[in-house]
């Protein structure tokens, strides 16, 4: 029920003898009590917007993992051709998620974020900037 509909809807009830009205749905759950009209339709509007936005938040949490450092980005060991990671991998915090080279100095990235890998936002061998975003992650928790 968008805030429009609501708000037509308390108007036709102004007059009314009706004093409260409960409604349910499987998404909406709405209480209004008959005080003063603009009031309830303001404060109705605001909470049906905040609900749908925690029930975006709730389905897709996301963060990324960015570099630390400038230099150019590894995702493959040096000693095999296996990825430290890969798109769809579960991670934890503290995963060696990747490497980045400076003047021949090696650097580890770590994850500080614990889920599954949605996006390598990078290729191997790519240079990268400071605070550039390497992985994106859905850390949505799955009881949501």
């Amino acid at each position: 029920m968008n805030p429009q509909k609501i708000k037509e809807f308390l108007k036709s009830i102004k007059d009314t003898d009706i004093g409260e009205v409960r409604y349910q749905s499987d998404e909406d759950f709405f209480y209004f009590k008959k005080n003063d009209v603009s009031d309830v339709t303001r404060t109705t509007a605001v909470h049906i917007k905040n609900k749908i936005i925690q029930k975006e938040e709730k389905r897709l949490a996301l963060t990324s993992i960015k570099s630390t450092t400038v230099g150019t980005f590894f995702n493959v060991q040096s000693n095999n051709n296996l990825p430290f990671v890969k798109e769809g991998d579960s991670i934890i915090i503290g995963q060696k998620v990747g490497q980045i080279e400076a003047m021949k100095i090696i650097k580890d990235v770590y994850s500080n974020a614990k889920g599954k890998i949605l996006k390598v936002l990078v290729s191997n061998g790519q240079a990268v900037e400071y605070g550039q975003e390497l992985f994106l992650i859905n850390n949505t928790d799955d009881k949501n």
